[in-house]
């Protein structure tokens, strides 16, 4: 973990409450992992007090980028900063997704809902840079929903979109289109980012079939990197289940691993 107490955004763009930021910040680029996050402080101020976790979405050279969608004040105010100024920032921080030592040849399927696009898009370069044949699967409530489509399709990635009105793709969930894929062709392995009952209904989907599966887990954090016990999941480890930082331990664990509210 590292600390960048100024770097700069060099590039700022959004999509409605949807924003992707770049920042400047070789040392941190270096060693960004997809699956990883950061912790960065919203205001000099002392109001909010807590930094806030962001994804990273992708490494460009020595520079790491955020996408992230407005939920509450601290992004409402991440989503007002501007070109060329500067972001109090640590990471790259938590357990990223495990490639493993070999994924040429293999079949990964990518399960984005909402703004749990954000890690999948570093994560796809990644694979396919490894020889993986990917498809992403990318499911938001409507069209506005799906901002980060296009730049999969530049990045020349094979994405297909499913929305819950049916404005664009598959009509429903993502879930349904991902039953639908496994129907034609069963992936390899799976990794999934998104709404804890999306990301709850996936991991079934894929204890049934026998397909490996990693879970990006979002939670709302204090520190980011497990001094605080802020942020727990149950998390079963051949123990039964323990309360783990999702920080620390995550934000990445294996989908038969989780516990989700009111497994016994």
């Amino acid at each position: 973990m590292r600390q960048d107490p100024a770097a700069r955004i060099t590039l700022h763009r959004n999509w409605d409450d949807y924003h992707l930021l770049r920042l400047e910040t070789p040392d941190i680029a270096a060693e960004a992992k997809p699956g990883q996050f950061l912790m960065i402080r919203i205001s000099d101020a002392l109001d909010p007090l807590l930094r806030r976790p962001i994804s990273l979405h992708a490494r460009e050279g020595g520079a790491v980028e955020i996408f992230f969608q407005v939920a509450g004040r601290g992004t409402a105010l991440l989503a007002q900063k501007k070109e060329g100024e500067a972001l109090d920032i640590l990471g790259p921080l938590g357990r990223g997704f495990d490639l493993g030592t070999d994924v040429q040849g293999k079949t990964a399927f990518l399960v984005g809902g909402g703004r749990g696009i954000a890690p999948l898009f570093f994560l796809s370069r990644e694979l396919r840079t490894r020889g993986a044949k990917v498809k992403i699967l990318y499911g938001g409530k409507s069209l506005r929903d799906l901002p980060a489509r296009q730049r999969f399709l530049r990045d020349g990635a094979d994405i297909a979109c499913a929305t819950d009105d049916g404005s664009f793709g598959r009509a429903g969930f993502v879930t349904g289109l991902l039953e639908a894929e496994i129907g034609n062709a069963a992936p390899d392995l799976l990794f999934v980012c998104g709404p804890d009952p999306m990301m709850r209904a996936t991991a079934r989907i894929a204890q049934a079939r026998g397909i490996p599966a990693q879970i990006s887990l979002e939670s709302v954090m204090g520190c980011g990197f497990g001094a605080c016990w802020g942020c727990v999941k149950r998390i079963a480890r051949g123990d039964g289940g323990r309360w783990r930082k999702i920080c620390e331990d995550g934000p990445v664990f294996l989908a038969d691993e989780i516990l989700w509210d009111g497994d016994a």
